[in-house]
Order: structure tokens, then sequence, then C-alpha cells
């Protein structure tokens, strides 16, 4: 079988999932003759998308791809798998959902890293009161206002495109439309339009605040998910597969630690204050260099997210909401956000995209610019990213070991799920 091949066949097998559970596929740049094929033809029953995904799996290691397009492949087809025996009825826990869907083992975080986490925020900001309150005072007062927010963005949209351009090569007539919407489990989402063009919608009604906005619309815009679709896009004229994009999948997950690492790759360290400058033009005043330091000292609290929703799974949403409000220091309503994102049968398992995805990113990045742009235009895979990572006193990386795992330490706030 070719590449060509597989890849039309793949992509047929992802459509009638899509069409089965709308939102499977994220993008599908390749030929359109397949959509409208998968829409004219009888709908399918999960069992048989379960099998072909099995059979295509088998295939892939007889087609002849290098390793790192057949570790992808094998890699879409898993995820592709475990979508289809859900809708079968095939019901997991959520940590083999994950492991099956995203290519890693997750592990709940060490308590003990978070009071260390705490012990910084509490040295960042003194006073008297319990920590809880005075970082939700902090929030309150670097809360966005709702008729800053559209400004705000398009200021940094601008700002973050002068950097990407020089650091990376962006097509003419690329651009990125910015929207406000209400009522939605996320800060943050962007879709690819085609033709170079995305669209970046973010929340207008959930709590922004101005010091985390850069990292949120870096994420979202450049050098992260706008990026990556054109840089995708492009690849896809010599690797057909690259066509398809899947919301859920290993490469998923690094595509979210690459947009989570897209301020540090373009801005790097005075971040903070670099934002602050671009949104002071446009009337928006924050501490960018409190901003800075506080998310150092609260990334290793960013695996709560994932107890929480591991515990969701386990003990239900009560003990979730405790563990939130006590380790993530949040209110009863950023709270109760955080468990929207977390009990959201389509997000649930995608939690683990923002707490898994940037310290495996950054291990490997290693602040090489060389890496950061591999990671754009290359099908990089958890396995890929862990096996050129840290070593232990073997020498041994974590995908030597098996299927890369961790405990949550070291990781980026994440722009997208509520916090």
């Amino acid at each position: 079988m070719r590449a060509d091949a597989i890849a039309r066949q793949v992509a047929l097998l992802a459509l009638r999932l899509d069409r089965l559970a709308p939102g499977t596929v994220e993008a599908f740049d390749g030929d359109p003759a397949l959509r409208r094929h998968v829409r004219a033809e009888p709908a399918p029953a999960p069992s048989d998308l379960v099998r072909e995904a099995a059979r295509l799996r088998r295939a892939v290691p007889y087609v002849g791809l290098p390793a790192v397009r057949e570790a992808f492949l094998d890699g879409e087809l898993g995820a592709l798998e475990r979508s289809a025996r859900t809708l079968a009825g095939e019901q997991v826990p959520l940590r083999t959902e994950i492991r099956e869907t995203y290519g890693v083992d997750v592990a709940p975080g060490d308590p003990d890293r978070y009071r260390a986490a705490h012990r910084a925020v509490d040295a960042l900001l003194p006073g008297p009161g319990p920590l809880a309150d005075r970082l939700a005072a902090h929030r309150v007062r670097d809360e966005l206002p709702r008729d800053r927010r559209a400004p705000a963005i398009r200021a940094l949209v601008a700002a973050l495109r002068e950097r990407a351009a020089a650091v990376l090569d962006l097509p003419a007539g690329e651009d990125v439309e910015i929207e406000l919407v209400e009522g939605r489990p996320w800060s943050g989402f962007t879709r690819y339009l085609g033709g170079g063009r995305s669209l970046a919608r973010f929340s207008a009604d959930a709590p922004q605040r101005a010091g985390q906005l850069a990292r949120l619309v870096a994420h979202e815009t450049y050098p992260g998910h706008h990026v990556e679709h054109l840089r995708r896009v492009a690849a896809a004229r010599s690797e057909p597969e690259r066509a398809l994009s899947l919301t859920r999948s290993p490469r998923a997950l690094v595509v979210e630690g690459v947009a989570d690492l897209g301020l540090d790759a373009v801005v790097g360290p005075g971040w903070g204050p670099w934002a602050a400058d671009v949104l002071a033009d446009v009337g928006v005043v924050t501490d960018g260099e409190l901003a800075e330091a506080l998310e150092e000292a609260m990334l290793p609290l960013q695996h709560v997210r994932l107890d929480a929703a591991l515990l969701v799974d386990r003990v239900g949403a009560t003990a979730a909401r405790d563990h939130l409000r006590r380790w993530l220091l949040l209110d009863d309503a950023r709270a109760d956000r955080a468990l929207r994102f977390l009990t959201d049968p389509r997000w649930r398992a995608y939690t683990v995209t923002y707490v898994i995805g940037y310290p495996l990113v950054r291990a490997w990045w290693a602040e090489d610019v060389a890496r950061f742009r591999r990671a754009l235009d290359r099908p990089v895979t958890p396995g890929v990213v862990a096996s050129r990572g840290p070593r232990d006193s073997s020498g041994r990386s974590a995908a030597d070991r098996g299927v890369p795992t961790t405990d949550g330490v070291d990781h980026a706030m994440s722009g997208r799920p509520f916090c």
C-alpha cells in the first residue's frame, strides 16, 4: 500500500467517525470529494469503524514510511480506534482513555510540590489573610475589562505576528479573524478556515486576566495554533496524511504543548513586561513582571486540573471541586467553571494535552529555534519527543521505558480551559 492510499483510507475513517461524533476531525484539507462521499453514503456502524481502524493500524508498518511518519499514523489510528470503541459502547477508565487516545500514561501530582508552589506564590503576594484570598484579590485586580478585551487581543495578535515573522516563515496573505463568544467551556479556541486563514474565538463572558492574555493569544494565534495549521497544510503537499487534523490524538498533545511554548519561543524571558507595554497602548494596565513571576511559581499547580479530572472519573465532581479549590487556590465560581471543562464528555480527557504537552515539548525544545520549527513542521508524537528529552541514570528516556509518563512537574498555564 502506498502512502497516499493509506492517507486516503485514514481520512475516510476519520470523516466517518466525525459523522457519528462531530468534532472528531478538527480540519481536513485533502480531497473534498472524500467528505462528499462520506456524506452521501449510509451512516456507518461503530463496530465496523473499530475493525477498519485496527486493520489500517496493522497495515501501516508495511507502507515503508520514515519512522516519524509511521509513529504519527499509528498514533492517529490508535486514537480513532479508541473513539470508535467508545461509540460502540465500550467504556474505559479515564486513564485508559488518555493512554489509548493521547499516547501517554498519567499519574496524580505530588502534594509536596503543590505546597512548595504555594510557598512561592505566598512570597510574591505577601500580606494578611489566607493565600487563596490574596490570590483571588490579585485576580480581580488583574481582570481585563470586557470593553477592553477585543482591542487588547488584537494588539497582542499584531505584536506577536511581528515576533513570529522574525523567526518563522509566514506565507503571504495569511490572517487570523478574531471573534468573542459567550457560553463556551473554554477561554480560547482556533479553527483553521483554509486559504491561510484561521478563526480565533475568545471567551467574552469568563474572567480574563490581563497578565495571562499574552500566553493565551500566543497559544491560539502566533506562533501557536494558527501557525501550526499553516505549516501542516504546507507539509501535506508531500505528506498527504498531514491533510487530516484530529481533535484528539497523540499529535494533538504535542500541538498543545507547542502552542503553550509559543510565547517563550518568540518573546522569551521578559515576556511579562513586553506584554504589559503592548497592552498599555490600548489602555490596559497590568504588572507584567509580577504576572511572569506568578506564572512560573504556579506551574507545578497546573497538574491539579488533571488530578481533578481523574477524581471526577473515580469518585465524582464534589471531590474534584474540593481538590481544585484547595490546591489550585480557586474560588467557588472559578472551580465551577473548571469543572465544566473537566466534566464535558468531549473535553474531559483533553485536559491532559495542556498538562502533559508543555513539559514534554519544553524539555525537547531546550531553547533551540530549529527544534521549535521542527515541532511545527513535522508530525512529532509524545514518544518521539520523550525519546529526545531528559534521560535517567541508566541513559534511558521516558519513551525507552515505555509509554511516556508524567507527574505534572514543570508545565505551562493552559490557554484554553478555564482555571
